[in-house]
């Protein structure tokens, strides 16, 4: 027999667990059982003498209640907040026998297996899809029936964290998912608030399903939503503001919400942070999902001290991830747009909580204290003043060397805004080795990253001066320039593009960088502007590089007429310039253009009369004077003057 749990060493333990003695079995399975439970060392130390495998093979092999029903619960224990326990149980094949066991005659058994279930599903390691293939998905919605509210809400919750992909939330419904969930709103407590949870997720950035949610039963499935919004119960009670909230921001026309019930829900969702456990901890991230893009909630939420209450959370110290991550994209989100905001954080002193956060080591917690910096880093005053503690700027910079590409991407962003001009820490940034940082990011796999870290170069190149876009070019080289310019990702290049306008902007110095290695970069920008495939956003940034160019000297000037009135055989074409002039479709690209012609034909250039001369030739005079009455004012203003300027060296 095996020794007692307090003097029991855990080799002899591991070893009990496969013992041919029933009982012997069923006393290991409760001492491992109740020695991981909120142990995360004793679960590793267990998963790594191969605990798991053995636990797996008892709930695959015997039949006996009491051994299924703690095994269950064993392979949940080390499933439950430990990445490495989900592995090892997933590892060990344990999906397949713990879906069977749902399907047992005794509901002791049944109940283990739902919770046990539950605790691998929270993990991101979860095979969500598998359970969307055939027979599961069918067992997955037919359990959502079930008489036991347990089983339900298990099903339901799976459900729910099985909608990671657009292609994931149409497989669901498409499978009647949707109208099973929607049948048992008026259920139990338990399955109702399961259901709202399951609802929020199938909608949750999909405008298709959210418009089909709404009109579901002529409107009468949102109105038993928005009645759940006064609910008695607290859970209730937020999860109809995530659903609706969730509806709102995927299709915001798919229903009139009247400004009331938007302000309800906003004072619901701010009176659920006060409240403990589950309800407290995920009251921080509706409340953000709430006011995302919406500045008139976000005054609201200001005017009702919605700021202060979330920074006395920051202050209180030690909170779970889940509530901190919620908490800090809340902030971020309330701070996006109202200065306001911005200066009532500051002003309640969030900087050393935020800074704590960049250093935690949950994910979602770390990317959240990024984006809050970034949404207090839209504000210039506070580039200049408050947010230039090394403290601040030092860890996140480090942030850009996160094993998390999502805390990269996050830090990328905040960092984007940081290293503006006018901004102090732009030479702490060269310090700290930064810009080789973003420059070995700008060659990731990843297109996130790389967007993100050109976007990054781009802003380092505001307003620099020389010795900043020189040392930038030595580092990034023309070759890797060159090959973001004709990047696979329509949005890497536009940044590339924009990389290229601020580095070229000012004087003849900074113009002369693109001629570098025989003009490969405005060869590269030019043949962007013949080929891109997203003309609204490429060319007008790459005729903002054609004007910043044309703005130099003779030589410059003249490099860029032979994009705009090329006189050689195999140019881009004859009339490049005219077809941006005469796109109606985005009056940026005009601007653009214009811009190009009017740095052209500047009176007291030298060769200005020859350049207007062959511009005539080319047409563009007279597209210009077709364009005096453009409906664009910012347009008719350039063409404007772009024509006096014409008018004055043809009659000089």
């Amino acid at each position: 027999m095996p020794a007692s749990t307090g003097c029991g060493r855990p080799e002899d333990l591991v070893e009990n667990l496969s013992s041919i003695d029933t009982s012997a079995r069923l006393k290991a399975l409760r001492d491992v059982k109740n020695q991981i439970i909120g142990n995360k060392t004793k679960k590793l130390s267990y998963i790594k003498l191969g605990a798991v495998p053995r636990v797996v093979e008892i709930l695959a092999s015997d039949t006996e209640t009491p051994l299924l029903v703690q095994s269950a619960a064993t392979v949940g224990s080390f499933a439950c907040g430990i990445e490495a326990g989900v592995k090892a149980v997933l590892d060990s094949g344990v999906l397949p026998h713990l879906l069977r066991m749902l399907s047992n005659g005794d509901s002791k058994v049944v109940e283990a297996g739902a919770r046990s279930l539950k605790m691998i599903f929270q993990s991101t390691l979860a095979p969500r899809s598998d359970m969307l293939q055939g027979q599961r998905m069918e067992l997955l919605l037919a359990l959502i029936n079930s008489a036991n509210d347990n089983v339900a809400e298990v099903a339901a919750s799976v459900l729910a964290r099985c909608c990671e992909t657009t292609e994931h939330q149409h497989a669901i419904a498409d499978a009647g998912g949707m109208q099973i969930l929607v049948n048992l709103l008026s259920g139990s407590l338990k399955k109702r608030e399961a259901v709202l949870e399951a609802l929020a997720a199938l909608v949750k950035n999909n405008p298709q399903l959210s418009l089909r949610l709404v009109s579901m039963d002529e409107g009468r499935t949102l109105f038993s939503i928005i009645k759940l919004v006064k609910d008695k119960s607290p859970r209730s009670r937020l999860l109809a503001c995530m659903c609706l909230a969730n509806i709102s921001r995927a299709c915001p026309s798919c229903y009139q919400q009247e400004w009331e019930m938007k302000t309800n829900m906003l004072g619901v969702v701010v009176k659920l942070l006060e409240e403990s456990g589950q309800v407290g901890e995920e009251a921080p991230i509706v409340l953000a999902d709430l006011v995302a893009n919406s500045e008139e909630l976000q005054k609201a939420a200001y005017e009702i001290n919605t700021i202060e209450k979330l920074c006395d959370f920051l202050h209180r110290g030690s909170l779970p991830a889940k509530q901190l991550q919620g908490i800090l994209m809340a902030l971020a989100e309330l701070c996006s747009r109202l200065e306001d905001s911005r200066r009532q954080l500051l002003y309640l002193k969030a900087q050393a909580p935020i800074v704590v956060a960049l250093g935690h080591e949950s994910v979602g917690v770390r990317v959240a204290a990024c984006t809050c910096i970034r949404s207090l880093s839209r504000s210039v005053k506070n580039l200049r003043t408050s947010l230039t503690d090394e403290r601040l700027v030092f860890p996140l910079f480090k942030l850009l060397d996160d094993p998390s590409p999502s805390v990269q991407v996050a830090a990328l962003s905040a960092v984007s805004n940081v290293v503006l001009d006018f901004t102090p820490q732009k030479a702490a940034f060269f310090q700290c080795g930064g810009v080789s940082q973003l420059i070995q990011l700008s060659r990731s796999m990843d297109p996130f990253l790389r967007l993100n870290s050109v976007w990054a170069l781009r802003n380092l190149l505001y307003l620099a001066d020389m010795s900043v876009k020189e040392k930038v070019m030595n580092e990034l080289t023309v070759s890797t320039l060159i090959s973001l310019i004709n990047d696979s990702e329509d949005m890497v290049q536009e940044q590339a593009l924009a990389f290229v306008r601020n580095l070229v902007y000012g004087s003849i110095e900074s113009v002369h960088q693109i001629f570098l290695e025989d003009g490969a970069i405005l060869s590269a920008v030019e043949r962007q502007l013949c080929v891109a495939t997203r003309p609204e956003v490429c060319t007008q940034q790459g005729l903002y590089v054609l004007s910043n160019v044309a703005a130099g000297n003779e030589f410059h000037k003249e490099s860029v007429m032979r994009f705009a009135a090329p006189e050689l055989p195999g140019s881009c074409t004859a009339s490049a310039l005219i077809s941006f002039l005469q796109d109606m479709s985005n009056p940026q690209l005009r601007v653009a253009a214009v811009w190009c012609i009017m740095n052209l034909t500047y009176p007291d250039s030298p060769g200005v009369v020859s350049r207007i001369s062959r511009l005539c030739d080319a047409g563009i005079q007279l597209q210009l004077q077709k364009m005096v009455g453009d409906p664009c004012l910012d347009v008719k203003d350039r063409v404007k003057v772009a024509l006096e300027q014409f008018m004055a060296v043809c009659n000089v």
